[in-house]
């Protein structure tokens, strides 16, 4: 099959997180003979990177990249922003999306390279879209709001303006909801998320396909003895950014003086971070590492520290962490991570900063404990989140779609049809289990 992807993030363009999982997905169907094309924006990248840096990238074995850049530089992602409409990237969308050989056009995070105008190209192929935020919902994309908080209740145009963007005029007009119809399934990471947006009345046929890791991601490091180091520590990794939650953890380290923090990543939030842990010796920056530097790091710790503070449609590094054997604690609020790391047995959940204390002492000082989320977690990774499962799942959504397309099978349900939802993760979720 000949499959294009859309996104607006990706390879040394991107920040990690939906971008990891495009560049995951393409190696994988590559991998299995498939001609695969990833269309992306450099020009809304350089238009928020800051001093963020261009990560080592080099294509999977069998994918094309078509980097989008327009002489109209950061306008084009601006333009798109405010009108919903992909204009200074249409026509070069359109000569990959609507070349008659596209057998399916998987959109993904599509905020600044072509709104949801996009969405109505490649009307011959099968045409999916994975939710990796809470965009559709939200013009801050993670419902997270005034760069404070949660949201709790819609004032889309004052937050707009608080963070900085351009509001979002074409969100009243009933864009997003034609532009929903033109898809075959909206498809999500995680059961809160998916739940999240029907409550809100997103009418589109919507699917549950969690995320997974390539097979060869911890290249075996799981099952190696994990180094010695004089010092127990705990781990925490991702963007350096206010709403990842980072400000909570490092500030309680100071009652876990024989337990390190060591945080991996970068972002605009670093200089803060660095801040507050000035008279800690036990918090340590690792910087943006690579994947074995990361997979290495995770699985030297005793427990992988998700602070997040806004609901994360996934949380890729529960996934990451399970790869090499290592349990996970987080916030009970946190959306999917409490779906996706206590759900599956594999974490602890806390609520306050007491609960999260006594956490990581657990899994620092009980052995037994920790081998049973260990192993809980690694369960699941090998099993419904691995590259086989989830490339199983991929394939027989489109063969569904094309079924019902043809007339010779059922068409996906969709809130116009019951309000039922297509669920395509295998299985169920195991009873959740908190600590506190």
């Amino acid at each position: 099959m000949r499959i294009c992807m859309v996104t607006t993030f990706f390879g040394a363009h991107s920040f990690g997180g939906d971008a990891a999982y495009v560049e995951r997905l393409a190696g994988a169907l590559a991998r299995r003979g498939h001609e695969v094309h990833v269309a992306h924006c450099v020009d809304a990248f350089e238009s928020v990177r800051g001093s963020h840096p261009l990560r080592p990238f080099e294509p999977p074995p069998g994918v094309t990249v078509h980097p989008l850049k327009s002489k109209a530089g950061i306008l084009s992602p601006i333009a798109t922003q405010v009108t919903g409409r992909p204009y200074f990237k249409a026509e070069a969308l359109k000569d990959l999306l609507d070349d008659v050989k596209t057998d399916v056009v998987h959109f993904h995070n599509i905020s600044l390279i072509g709104g949801p105008a996009v969405l109505e190209m490649g009307s011959h192929a099968v045409r999916i879209m994975t939710a990796h935020e809470h965009w559709l919902i939200c013009p801050m994309h993670l419902l997270w709001k005034y760069d404070r908080r949660r949201c709790e209740k819609q004032e889309c145009i004052k937050c707009s303006l608080v963070g900085k963007r351009p509001p979002q005029a074409w969100r009243s007009t009933g864009l997003i909801d034609r532009s929903l119809r033109q898809l075959d399934a909206l498809v999500f990471p995680s059961r809160h998320a998916l739940e999240e947006h029907r409550a809100r009345g997103i009418g589109a046929p919507l699917v549950h396909l969690p995320y997974f890791l390539p097979d060869d991601w911890s290249g075996g490091i799981e099952d190696e003895e994990p180094g010695q180091t004089k010092r127990p520590y705990v781990a925490a990794a991702g963007r350096l950014v206010r709403m990842k939650g980072f400000q909570r953890l490092i500030p309680l380290m100071r009652y876990l003086p024989e337990v390190d923090l060591r945080i991996a990543g970068t972002g605009p939030y670093e200089a803060r971070l660095r801040h507050l842990a000035r008279d800690l010796p036990n918090v340590k920056f690792d910087g943006l590492l690579g994947r074995e530097g990361l997979a290495r790091l995770f699985h030297g710790a005793r427990a992988v520290v998700v602070p997040s503070l806004f609901p994360e449609t996934f949380g890729y590094v529960v996934l990451e962490a399970f790869s090499v054997r290592t349990p996970v604690i987080v916030d009970v609020e946190g959306g999917a991570l409490y779906e996706n790391a206590v759900g599956s047995g594999g974490g602890l959940g806390y609520r306050t900063d007491a609960e999260l204390l006594w956490s990581i002492r657990r899994l620092v000082h009980d052995d037994e404990l920790r081998e049973e989320l260990s192993h809980a977690g690694f369960s699941r990774r090998i099993n419904e989140w691995s590259e086989a499962a989830h490339l199983d799942r991929y394939f027989e959504l489109i063969a569904t779609i094309r079924a019902g397309r043809a007339g010779k099978g059922p068409h996906l349900p969709g809130l116009g049809k019951g309000r039922t939802v297509a669920d395509a993760s295998g299985g169920t979720l195991s009873e959740a289990r908190t600590d506190g």
